[in-house]
């Protein structure tokens, strides 16, 4: 995981204009994180090569009501029937711009909300589809051990990198896994118990209270969604505890990395084990992994502890997040869109993507991001 904020060349002016909708968060109290895990270990995982990914279309909008106007194209905009399931666009946002701080306090309340929603939703359902492509790689090495069969050597690789970022063992313990470990069926199990979805109302609640929908220092500066502490840098709180050690807010080169480092963090972090055995639980007995029912295992995740669960839940009930617990994805190819504020700087920047896609640039930029 790459806690560094993406440089502004030319190579990356595919990202240098995305727009996040958002408004000031439904309680003025903002939760005092416990120290992230070691997102940093993701960046093990290997990425995959430019020369094997199709970059995805990127859509550039002008302004807030071209945006809006986009979302309407999609039919990704107005009431939501929530007696039907939620079908959602797979279109990704590639950066929080930091003008938003200027232009959230002119918009409608509902509307900021809704827009910080809509496109918050496609990332938190990226990152759990990825959860379960790789929890069902897991399952198929388990019944395989299971069959008295061996893992091939690209599974032991595999389960080598995942069972650190899990934090199931440390790289050296890691390094001595073979197939022959007789171990190894009890570390896929606890890999398992790890690496599961986090429901999507409970991921959009958190991310627009840790936030501020999008409006925070922290999100403008770094693309920081949850409010995630490192000790390796980071963004400095402008009122810094000293009596918690030289700490700053993790920092992401896209708004995908803070949701893939949160995302870590509850399937890793020492203090979110009750959320993972309250998980756990509720899958074993059948029951749906819902947001309400999550958010009760995130004690933990402030110091307000209670309070925060009660605030988080009740800004849950309050936008009707929990329909997105069972919302999926439509039927069409992972797209980026983008903002600008004029049309002439939207014909620039669109000629300027149209050259990064022609020299290869976007394709590394693309693979950098790890979307698959």
């Amino acid at each position: 995981m790459n806690h560094r904020t993406a440089p502004r060349s030319l190579a990356l002016v595919f990202l240098a204009s995305v727009a996040v909708s958002a408004c000031a968060p439904d309680t003025p109290e903002t939760s005092a994180q416990l120290p992230a895990a070691p997102i940093e270990a993701a960046a093990a995982a290997p990425a995959p090569t430019a020369e094997t990914l199709e970059v995805p279309e990127a859509i550039v909008v002008v302004g807030m009501d071209g945006l809006v106007e986009r979302l309407q194209q999609e039919n990704w905009w107005g009431e939501v029937n929530r007696d039907e399931q939620l079908t959602v666009p797979h279109l990704m946002i590639a950066r929080i711009h930091p003008a938003w701080r200027v232009v959230a306090p002119d918009l409608p309340v509902p509307q900021k909300k809704a827009i910080f929603y809509r496109l918050m939703l496609p990332l938190v359902m990226h990152a759990n589809e990825m959860v379960m492509d790789r929890r069902a790689k897991l399952l198929q090495g388990r019944d395989a051990l299971a069959a008295g069969e061996g893992l091939t050597s690209a599974q032991i690789s595999e389960l080598r990198r995942a069972a650190v970022l899990l934090r199931v063992m440390n790289e050296e313990k890691a390094a001595e896994l073979t197939a022959s470990s007789p171990d190894l069926p009890a570390i896929v199990d606890d890999m398992l118990y790890r690496l599961d979805i986090v429901p999507a109302g409970l991921a959009l609640g958190q991310a627009a209270y840790e936030s501020g929908y999008g409006t925070s220092r922290f999100a403008a500066e770094g693309n920081a969604l949850f409010g995630q502490w490192t000790y390796s840098g980071g963004m400095a709180p402008e009122q810094k505890r000293e009596e918690k050690g030289n700490y700053g807010v993790a920092a992401f080169d896209w708004p995908f990395d803070s949701v893939r480092g949160y995302f870590l963090n509850l399937m890793s972090h020492p203090a979110y084990e009750d959320f993972r055995r309250l998980r756990a639980e509720l899958r074993a007995a059948g029951e749906p992994l819902n947001s309400l029912r999550l958010a009760d295992g995130l004690l933990r995740y402030s110091e307000r502890g209670q309070d925060y669960v009660d605030s988080l839940k009740g800004m849950i009930r309050v936008n009707g997040l929990d329909i997105a617990d069972d919302a999926v994805f439509r039927d069409e190819p992972i797209r980026f869109i983008l903002s600008e504020g004029t049309p002439e700087e939207a014909a620039a920047l669109e000629q300027r993507i149209a050259e990064a896609r022609a020299s290869g640039e976007l394709a590394e930029i693309y693979a950098r991001m790890r979307l698959e």
